[in-house]
């Protein structure tokens, strides 16, 4: 089980438990600490790939700009792991339940610009782990890997650009997305290190970028 203060952002305070002598005393700590703020208790997969995803949505259609593949297993945070994109392992079928996915969550908050989901995948089962109507960490690596400036179409489309229109001037690619790349693409990923392996809590804001050909 995962477990954490209801009032913290970014995976601080979290902890991994695995028995219920260790929920008790990681309870009893969190409740003498901030008796006012109830901890949530959330199930954690283990061996889960995560998924990341960065889609344009103009409140009509959907444009994945890029669907990343964590090298690290769901669980270590975002900011800790690496990742490829395109995906390297991810079959056909996977990656269209995440495009599906993205869509319905796009259109049913009314998302009108940017979009960042993060999934976990296991058995065969899509979990969502977070979405959030905003610009990720990932899009400039995005943007780079695929010469699509997403930032400024996001920036067009706020003001009332549609995505059928951006793909007309070449902003955006004529057909198809980045959900679509070719899977020998340049790939982009951030800084693994073994110690921040297990980790749900972010251990430092330095990213890099990783190109490779076939």
């Amino acid at each position: 089980m995962l477990v954490r203060p209801s009032y913290v952002l970014g995976g601080r305070g979290m902890e991994i438990v695995y028995d219920e002598e260790t929920l008790k005393g990681y309870i009893t700590r969190a409740t003498e600490l901030s008796p006012e703020h109830p901890v949530l208790v959330d199930r954690f997969l283990e061996d889960a790939v995560e998924i990341d995803v960065d889609a344009l949505c103009d409140g009509t259609e959907v444009y994945i700009g890029g669907i990343m593949e964590h090298i690290e297993e769901a669980g270590v945070h975002s900011g800790d792991s690496a990742c490829a994109l395109p995906p390297v392992t991810l079959g056909r079928s996977d990656i269209e339940k995440v495009r599906k996915a993205t869509e319905a969550i796009a259109h049913g908050i009314g998302v009108v610009g940017l979009l960042n989901v993060q999934y976990a995948l296991k058995d065969d089962v899509l979990y969502v782990l977070e979405a959030n109507p905003r610009a990720s960490r990932t899009v400039p690596f995005v943007s780079k890997a695929t010469a699509v400036p997403l930032a400024k179409a996001c920036a067009r489309i706020m003001l009332g650009a549609s995505i059928s229109q951006l793909r007309a001037e070449g902003m955006l690619v004529a057909s198809g997305d980045g959900g679509n790349a070719d899977p020998y693409a340049p790939s982009r990923s951030r800084k693994p290190c073994c110690r921040f392996i297990g980790s749900a809590a972010p251990t430092g804001p330095p990213s890099i970028r990783c190109w490779a050909r076939r």
